[in-house]
């Protein structure tokens, strides 16, 4: 089912038989250093693709906002799923040394997730296998790294509450009903570690970031948890 998106998200898919709700996107870390300093990134992998961009309004102000799909490979049986997000931040950085960065984002989005696992109709038969929900996610980002010339490495953490909304679909999985799932597990406090590593030249570099997403509420919630992406970083400055 197709969801109007307003700010970010986060997506979630299905993967193999079992249902996700959530997958964690790359985190924006532009390390920006001056005002009227651009960064952005392309990045991905196999079941995703994303855009970021970050803008440095004053010397101590920026914003940012990102954007991606989550869609990965169908399975031999049919089974699937789908998610899309969009985010906006706002934040402060400040430049601790000429090379030392800190910055701390304020973030909001929502997106929508799908899983379509029509296998499950089969034993099923009263029901389609198909569930879908709006998703919106808020927190605070810090991040603190080093930045040269063709190096950069940084730590990141996305501090969230992620919420699920107009819930909708007929799916059973190990005997539960997800519809019900979803709506008892629609509150969750997520603690995401990253780390961002970058090497190129001043203006382009590739980008490779890995990360985890702690669940607190639930550790057992039906969703990723580590994630690998690599991609292109540009830097542009005045």
């Amino acid at each position: 089912m197709t969801k109007h998106i307003l700010f970010l998200a986060v997506a979630a898919f299905a993967i193999g038989c079992s249902p996700k709700y959530y997958s964690p996107n790359t985190q924006n870390v532009p390390l920006l250093s001056q005002k009227g300093e651009l960064n952005l990134t392309a990045a991905g992998n196999s079941n995703q693709v994303e855009f970021q961009g970050a803008y440095a309004i004053t010397n101590s102000f920026a914003v940012q906002a990102n954007g991606g799909l989550f869609n990965p490979k169908d399975q031999d049986n049919g089974d699937g799923g789908s998610g899309k997000f969009i985010e906006i931040g706002a934040g402060y950085y400040n430049p601790i040394s000429e090379k030392i960065i800190f910055e701390l984002y304020g973030l909001a989005g929502s997106g929508s997730v799908e899983n379509d696992l029509r296998s499950r109709a089969t034993s099923n038969p009263t029901t389609t296998g198909k569930i879908s929900a709006d998703i919106f996610r808020f927190g605070i980002q810090p991040n603190i790294g080093f930045k040269s010339k063709y190096f950069t490495a940084a730590l990141s953490s996305r501090i969230v509450n992620l919420r699920y909304s107009n819930i909708d679909g007929s799916l059973i999985y190990d005997g539960a009903d997800q519809e019900n799932y979803l709506r008892d597990n629609n509150s969750n406090f997520l603690i995401e570690p990253a780390l961002t590593i970058r090497g190129g030249v001043d203006l382009i570099k590739v980008q490779f970031q890995i990360g985890h997403s702690f669940n607190l509420s639930n550790s057992s919630f039906r969703q990723d948890n580590t994630y690998a992406t690599i991609g292109l970083n540009f830097r542009l400055a005045k």
